[in-house]
């Protein structure tokens, strides 16, 4: 008699203890479905003291200007001309083969050799006062443009 009594209050108890479960369960996601997700910064984070960028793509795209810059500069010292195509700055400085590819996610890549140097442009597929257009040739300097593509009269960068 004791082993039956004993085998209804385990059972009692394990109900219990179901029931239970089910309504913690049932209050955890209603807490997360009325909780409101927690607010994203949009505001851009500048990555250096004097960060020219307004958004993640265009410090991407301004990352992108100034490792060929610095691969030009560099193929220069060494071949006294600038590189004629960007695929022959491969492996100079920390330039990459992929990197030659000239759709950079929200930007295209323009590059164009002249006699005495190169133009560089990066255009956004969506012009905007946070992806401007940008410029910059063999004079090192950065130009941007939020209205149109920009050019060597655009306003220059830091």
């Amino acid at each position: 008699m004791k082993t039956a009594l004993d085998a209804t209050k385990a059972w009692q108890i394990a109900v219990i203890a179901s029931i239970l479960l089910m309504i913690s369960l049932f209050a955890v996601a209603q807490t997360t479905e009325t909780t409101p997700p927690a607010p994203q910064s949009s505001a851009y984070q500048p990555k250096f003291p004097g960060d020219p960028a307004r958004s993640e793509p265009e410090a991407r795209a301004l990352g992108y200007m100034r490792t060929v810059l610095r691969a030009q500069k560099e193929y220069k010292k060494k071949n006294d001309h600038f590189a004629p195509t960007l695929l022959a700055l491969v492996h100079t400085g920390s330039f990459t083969r992929r990197m030659a590819d000239p759709n950079r996610g929200d930007y295209t890549v323009g590059f164009k050799s002249n006699k005495d140097g190169f133009d560089l442009t990066l255009t956004p597929k969506e012009l905007s006062a946070d992806h401007r257009s940008f410029f910059a040739d063999e004079h090192n300097d950065i130009h941007a443009d939020e209205e149109k593509a920009a050019d060597e009269r655009s306003p220059k960068i830091k």
